[in-house]
């Protein structure tokens, strides 16, 4: 690996963290909208932390707190949706895509706790 930013969970985590900024600009509550937004944030920030720990050890300590951030960012737009803070439709395609990056985390995780 060259840098965090060649990797593809990185990446779509960045972008997720985009499409949050944008499906809830309008919302007044703000402190939801805080929560989010820090859950969204949580999950490329910590891969790019962990990896730039420079250990194998530490970096997969970072991985299990991103995939964390990504439950956490799925929980708190399902409860968005439910309690009509958010759009359905988008916020449905933010928590799939967020369930798709928790994949991929448990992925690579696996990968480097294996030796590869």
């Amino acid at each position: 690996m060259d840098a965090f930013e060649s990797l593809d969970v990185w990446r779509r985590g960045c972008r997720l963290a985009v499409d949050i900024y944008k499906i809830l600009p309008s919302s007044k509550d703000y402190g939801f909208k805080d929560q989010v937004f820090r859950s969204a944030l949580s999950v490329p920030s910590n891969v790019a932390e962990g990896y730039e720990r420079g250990s194998r050890k530490e970096f997969i300590r970072f991985l299990h707190i991103a995939k964390g951030s990504c439950g956490e960012l799925r929980t708190q737009l399902y409860i968005g949706i439910e309690a009509g803070i958010l759009d359905g439709g988008m916020a449905h395609g933010c928590a799939s895509e967020a369930a798709e990056i928790s994949w991929m985390l448990q992925g690579l995780i696996s990968k480097l706790q294996s030796g590869h």
